[in-house]
């Protein structure tokens, strides 16, 4: 389902309203109430959060375009699967392996040992 993100209601005395720097790109997965774009007015800069998750299928007006309380700016697909799958599978991959770790807390520990002659933490070597 498409859901159409809008511009929320300005106050009374405010017109327009300036779209400052999206903070996601067509194809990006979004969270709901996830910042999606900074609107500023003569008044306040304020945060515009998505109205719902899914994928931002649709920017309909770009950063520094002029908008109107109610006008619609973007399109979120609901059931959209986005880019966002990519980066879960890639974490894994990135993760060091567990013989870099045993072997990093090895040489701390004989390095620790050889500087405080006593197998303490170094903070607690340095108080003694």
């Amino acid at each position: 389902m498409i859901v159409e993100v809008k511009v929320p209601q300005l106050s009374e005395s405010v017109s327009e309203a300036t779209l400052l720097s999206w903070h996601k790109k067509e194809g990006d997965a979004v969270a709901r109430d996830e910042n999606l774009i900074d609107v500023e007015t003569d008044k306040v800069v304020m945060e515009l959060p998505a109205p719902a998750a899914g994928v931002l299928v649709k920017i309909i007006k770009a950063d520094g375009g002029m908008v109107t309380s109610g006008e619609v700016i973007a399109q979120i697909d609901t059931e959209g699967k986005g880019a966002a799958a990519a980066p879960a599978t890639a974490a894994p991959a990135a993760a060091k392996p567990a013989g870099d770790g045993a072997a990093s807390s090895a040489a701390a520990a004989a390095a620790n040992e050889s500087l405080h002659g006593r197998g303490c933490a170094p903070a607690a070597g340095a108080a003694l």
